[in-house]
């Protein structure tokens, strides 16, 4: 299919993505793969006295960086996957420069963040900006978990095979093309990243292969595998 919604890399101005393969806002409730009470406090907060303690240490432990900062890749920032989650009303903006001018040409990908986002910092970037995101956190490529069959429809990024299953999704009840979802094959969020998208009103249905790496969506009602 051709492509649709945002695609193209231009100009940011504040914390709005103008360019990068973006998304409009809207949340529309939770899935069973949603963000929602995800992240530092969810797991802290089901535990009291020092079990609450040492749930909240290792969870700070885990924080590669901070939400807000401009981190100089290589020194600030190791290469590699990272993920933000726990984000509201799309407030998390996020940036890969090739340098640190600050001007539009030195964007390599950006995005403005509600719920979850996967971001790949690659060795030859040179600053990777953050501004209202919460914590970032390494991936672990090789941890296991169980891949849920739905998800929230504001939820941000899925990871294929580990968040989401893969197979054919449903969303109803969307309006004025204010769904977007999009089907990526890594996190880098470069035009070549995306393997399908489009703006949706009414229902979508979608099917994300197993080969797929991500899935994103932002504004649409929540997603149930039907297939």
């Amino acid at each position: 299919m051709g492509m649709k919604g945002k695609i193209a890399l231009g100009a940011v101005v504040g914390v709005v993505v103008i360019g990068a393969v973006s998304a409009n806002a809207g949340a529309k409730g939770s899935g069973s793969a949603s963000d929602s009470g995800s992240g530092k406090r969810s797991s802290a907060s089901a535990q009291h006295g020092s079990g609450g303690e040492k749930a909240q240490a290792a969870e700070k432990k885990k924080a590669a960086f901070a939400g807000d900062g401009d981190f100089q890749v290589g020194s600030d920032v190791k290469p590699g996957t990272y993920r933000t989650t726990g984000n509201t009303d799309g407030m998390c903006y996020w940036e890969r420069a090739k340098d640190a001018k600050g001007e539009t040409d030195s964007i390599l990908a950006n995005d403005n963040v509600s719920g979850t986002s996967y971001v790949t910092v690659k060795a030859t970037d040179k600053l990777f900006k953050s501004n209202g995101c919460k914590d970032w956190e390494a991936v672990d490529a090789k941890a296991k978990s169980t891949p849920a069959a739905r998800m929230a429809g504001d939820g941000g990024m899925f990871r294929v095979g580990s968040d989401i299953a893969p197979g054919t999704y449903r969303s109803t009840g969307n309006k004025d093309d204010s769904c977007y979802w999009e089907r990526a094959k890594d996190a880098d969020h470069s035009l070549r990243s995306v393997i399908a998208n489009n703006n949706v009103t009414g229902t979508a249905v979608v099917t994300i292969g197993a080969s797929d790496g991500y899935f994103k969506t932002t504004g649409c009602g929540d997603w149930k595998k039907t297939a």
